[in-house]
């Protein structure tokens, strides 16, 4: 992924997001219902929720609201009944794409999903057909602008604290770690108070594939934004280069 700007990517999705809050509040509310579900209310024992209560910070989301979530799905728990359901599929000129989904109703989401391909001139495919080329990891990106640390006194810190790599962009830093690594160094990140940008578990893909077909740059965007209009979608991975 390198030759282009991880930031700049987080920081399109988040203006996307500050444009509907509404979206990104749906799908953080649904993470924490399905974390309050599997490890409890209390982020102290959860790491799961602990996670998921970091990516809505970093969403902006109200404190209030957060506690809200907790403590409504706490109550209630045995009526969230979320599903985890993974579609993976091709885009334009083979552009691979994996589709995370949390949803209450297998067949609306299984349609909504099918549309969003078909309509960017794509299709669904079966499970492992694109994960393959993908590799799941922690991914923290922090903007150097927001940093005040020493770029080696930075990385030091995050493989002392368990991380597996670090990279150096013009704009911003990347800690990358297994998934298991994940939350024990957001955490030391966190405790020495660094600002991420973001910080979730991903897919990261190990070649990207470059669209130069105008029509095909067209498909491709019209999927991802059908993707991101729906509620039961969390998140999307391709590999296309924009």
């Amino acid at each position: 992924m390198s030759g282009h700007s991880k930031f700049a990517n987080i920081k399109h999705k988040k203006e996307k997001n500050d444009a509907k809050k509404g979206k990104i509040f749906t799908v953080i509310g649904r993470e924490i219902a399905v974390a309050v579900k599997e490890g409890g209310p209390d982020p102290d024992n959860n790491s799961r929720l602990r996670d998921v209560i970091a990516k809505a910070k970093a969403n902006n989301m109200p404190n209030d609201t957060i506690e809200r979530g907790i403590k409504k799905a706490a109550g209630d728990a045995d009526s969230v009944n979320y599903e985890q359901i993974t579609y993976e599929g091709y885009g334009p000129s083979g552009v691979a794409i994996i589709v995370d989904t949390l949803t209450d109703n297998k067949n609306r989401t299984a349609s909504n999903v099918r549309n969003a391909f078909t309509k960017g001139n794509g299709n669904v495919g079966t499970p492992g057909c694109v994960s393959y080329m993908f590799e799941k990891k922690g991914q923290i990106i922090i903007s150097k602008e927001e940093c005040e640390m020493d770029a080696d006194d930075l990385m030091m810190m995050a493989l002392d604290a368990g991380a597996e790599d670090f990279n150096e962009e013009d704009d911003s830093f990347e800690v990358l770690t297994t998934p298991e690594d994940f939350s024990a160094v957001r955490e030391a990140l966190e405790k020495e108070e660094i600002p991420m940008a973001d910080a979730s578990v991903t897919m990261i893909p190990g070649t990207m594939v470059e669209l130069t077909s105008e029509e095909d740059i067209k498909s491709i965007q019209k999927t991802l934004d059908l993707l991101d209009e729906d509620d039961d979608v969390q998140e999307v991975y391709t590999n296309w280069d924009e």
